[in-house]
């Protein structure tokens, strides 16, 4: 199996590709605003940006699930845990859902603007 990496945008639009040993999968890194979906018992997810997934989809659509889902581990502040995205076909980009144990560890609200890593 080749060495695990990470990709990462460069200021000229390419792909770098950096390996290492900690393999977690394809680390994407990103801001976005988490958002709340239903009433007083909302689920709440962070939408990632579209040209993200794109990439994802176009590289992993073969890893994915049923409906559109792939596993994930995610990291917003200090917090990180094991998860998974799923493609929304109407926003065209994957949801992360937010769980109340880490909104409440890194006290974070809808519409915060939050630091997202994520590996695929």
């Amino acid at each position: 199996m080749p060495w695990p990496k990470t990709v990462t945008r460069s200021e000229y639009g390419r792909n770098e590709v950096n390996y290492s040993m900690d393999y977690k999968g394809i680390e994407y890194k990103f801001t976005a605003k988490l958002w709340a979906y239903g009433g007083p018992n909302s689920w709440y997810f962070i939408s990632m940006p579209v040209n993200l997934a794109e990439e994802i989809r176009e590289n992993l659509r073969s890893a994915e699930e049923g409906w559109g889902r792939l596993k994930a581990t995610a990291k917003i502040g200090s917090a990180e845990w094991k998860t998974a995205i799923w493609f929304d076909t109407k926003m065209k980009t994957y949801l992360l859902p937010v769980k109340a144990e880490i909104r409440k560890k890194e006290q974070i609200e809808p519409g915060q603007d939050i630091g997202i890593s994520i590996w695929v």
